[in-house]
């Protein structure tokens, strides 16, 4: 999940850049700024910084092996995935200015470890507003403890492709060295998503963006 870019072509990693930039360029326009609380902007700058905070926390000894939690479940329902998109970003490019990214490769890490994620628990979350019971237990379950599972998951088999296609590691060395341990993190990513929006759902519900009070608890009862 950390992608140096001497193991990449200079073509891959500013194509990545590229698609990026315009990336969070659109989800920069799509952000009602104006509508925005003083509460949301906390949340976005806070989980931002603990997050580049937990990114440190990783290991991993060889080149774009690395293994930490992943935080983008979390961060798209605190914030919605517009937001989310722009924190992750601003969260990789923190890393880099401390000297645990390159920048060059900032792109690639963005588009193969966060993006996915992100897209996948947006995903999930609209097809559990439509086709679920709308109470808090199928939002913490679902959307938090199951998508913050699956996220660490795709993001893990989007980063082991990418490692596979360009001839990085065999897909034998991958499944012995990277695989189970993704197993266990994507566990543990699973447990601290949804322990943490289920108490944020309780006691500051302000700060989570996709949750509705009028949706999630007038409705079990």
């Amino acid at each position: 999940m950390n992608f140096p870019a001497a193991l990449f072509p200079s073509e891959l990693l500013l194509i990545c850049n590229g698609f990026m930039a315009l990336l969070l360029l659109c989800a920069a326009v799509r952000v009602p700024w104006r509508r925005l609380d003083g509460a949301t902007l906390g949340a976005f700058g806070g989980a931002t910084v603990l997050l580049a905070a937990m990114w440190q926390l990783q290991t991993g000894l060889q080149p774009g092996l690395s293994f930490h939690l992943l935080g983008a479940a979390i961060l798209t329902l605190l914030m919605d995935m517009e937001l989310a998109l722009l924190a992750l970003g601003l969260m990789l490019a923190l890393l880099a200015a401390a000297g645990r990214l390159s920048w060059p490769a900032l792109g690639l890490n963005f588009c193969v470890s966060l993006l996915p994620p992100v897209l996948l628990v947006t995903a999930l979350l609209r097809m559990a507003r439509r086709r679920l019971p709308a109470n808090l237990f199928v939002y913490v379950f679902v959307n938090a403890f199951l998508g913050g599972g699956l996220s660490l998951l795709l993001a893990a088999m989007c980063g082991m492709l990418l490692l596979l296609d360009w001839g990085i590691y065999d897909w034998a060395h991958l499944v012995d060295n990277a695989l189970p341990f993704y197993g266990l993190l994507a566990w543990s990513e699973a447990f601290s998503s949804g322990l943490l929006l289920s108490i944020l759902v309780v006691y500051r519900p302000q700060w989570v963006r996709t949750f509705d009070d009028a949706h999630y608890l007038k409705a079990s009862y």
